[in-house]
């Protein structure tokens, strides 16, 4: 019979999250280093998925953690969201990696760095957000980190956006221009990512701060 928790885990839960966020960060810099080296492909790009695999293994511990505690330190959904929200940040870090070495890109292009330097930013301004989860959440603090994660989410849409613009002006082969494409959209997805992280922590500290 699993065993049930009828008090609220806060430390375990919160633990797990900053766990999760930092793993996103993590990332994140394996992604820039990636495109700034642009040397050992395959082995970068092993290294992100190991730790993509990482974040799995968080979120599955998270939603062990729920189904195991009667009394959450803050609503189910939120936690699930949450959950679930941090580990699409990796998810789509590493698809954009990945379809780089499977694509066999040359070279990476220069928005494609801008990308890669506003998501490792994205992040660390995320991790920064979750580690304001605890007992007592600090809202005007935490409101404060997730306005910051909103506006980065603004400069990587106009920076996709230029993106595509030059894609399109400056290469007549298909096989580039859908390339590309995937891409980019992968990046930018990352930071609607992180502002679905900042909903959700809006949400918290607006009800439990």
């Amino acid at each position: 019979m699993p065993n049930f928790s009828l008090m609220p885990k806060e430390g375990k839960f919160f633990k797990l999250f900053e766990e999760s966020a930092q793993n996103a960060v993590d990332v994140a810099q394996k992604l820039q280093e990636l495109l700034e080296k642009w040397d050992s492909i395959e082995d970068r790009v092993a290294f992100i998925a190991d730790l993509e695999h990482k974040g799995d293994n968080i979120t599955h511990q998270i939603a062990t953690e729920l189904h195991r505690t009667f009394v959450t330190p803050f609503d189910r959904e939120d936690i699930t969201l949450l959950a679930q929200s941090l580990d699409d940040v990796t998810d789509f870090i590493h698809s954009a990696a990945d379809f780089m070495f499977l694509y066999k890109v040359e070279q990476p292009t220069q928005r494609a760095r801008e990308l890669a330097q506003v998501i490792g930013e994205t992040t660390r301004e995320m991790q920064k957000a979750v580690a304001q989860l605890t007992k007592h959440i600090d809202q005007q603090q935490m409101l404060k980190h997730c306005v910051e994660i909103n506006r980065m989410e603004n400069v990587a849409d106009r920076i996709y956006r230029a993106a595509l613009v030059e894609l399109f002006a400056n290469n007549s082969d298909v096989k580039t221009i859908i390339k590309w494409r995937e891409i980019y959209e992968h990046m930018e997805t990352v930071t609607d990512r992180c502002e679905d992280v900042a909903n959700v922590l809006e949400g918290v500290a607006l009800k439990y701060s």
